[in-house]
């Protein structure tokens, strides 16, 4: 009978103060607060700041975590869709699917957004995502996209964060509006 690996007592600490300050984080950008605190943070973590920078070099690197959580939730999140769907019904399900994680992703994305110029690990970040919905579009819509880059470029771009983001805030639509406006599109750029 083969053991369990033995975790050190510090190592199973530090890696729940790890990831308490990281969900503060998140939370706190959740309830709306898009620019936290270090000492907002590390208050709702129910941890020192001396403990939270001795988990994190500068709030980059928190925000760098704090990314990788949100695109570990959003891998999570996503369910493939069978390619063998009619056309209609995979753009139904690709809709509904893009508008659920949008809106999950939505606070995350709103903080982003203002440090996103100033942050490499939030450019990083955002291809990562930028390329997962290209790799959604293609194994949704492959026959219909073929090797047609730039139609494939266009339904990336009504797919993605600014858009839905456009729709939501902007122009202040309830989601079954913006959800109506995103399926609309993609009808069109397929058709």
């Amino acid at each position: 009978m083969t053991q369990p690996p033995r975790v050190d007592g510090r190592t199973a600490r530090s890696e729940r103060t790890r990831t308490a300050i990281v969900d503060a984080h998140l939370r706190l950008i959740a309830e709306g607060d898009l620019r936290p605190t270090a000492d907002r943070i590390a208050k709702l973590a129910g941890v020192s700041l001396r403990a939270l920078w001795s988990h994190f070099a500068d709030m980059e690197a928190l925000m760098a975590a704090s990314g990788q959580r949100v695109l570990e939730q959003r891998d999570a999140s996503y369910r493939p869709i069978p390619a063998d769907l009619p056309l209609p019904d995979r753009i139904d399900a690709f809709c509904r699917q893009r508008v659920r994680l949008l809106e999950e992703i939505g606070p995350a994305a709103r903080a982003s957004a203002l440090k996103e110029p100033f942050s490499s690990a939030l450019q990083s970040y955002r291809r990562m995502h930028v390329s997962r919905v290209r790799d959604e579009l293609t194994s949704t819509f492959g026959p219909e996209i073929g090797t047609d880059e730039d139609l494939l470029n266009a339904l990336t771009a009504i797919s993605l964060w600014p858009a839905w983001s456009t729709w939501r805030e902007a122009m202040d639509l309830p989601v079954e509006a913006a959800q109506a406006a995103l399926a609309r599109g993609v009808r069109a750029l397929l058709s």
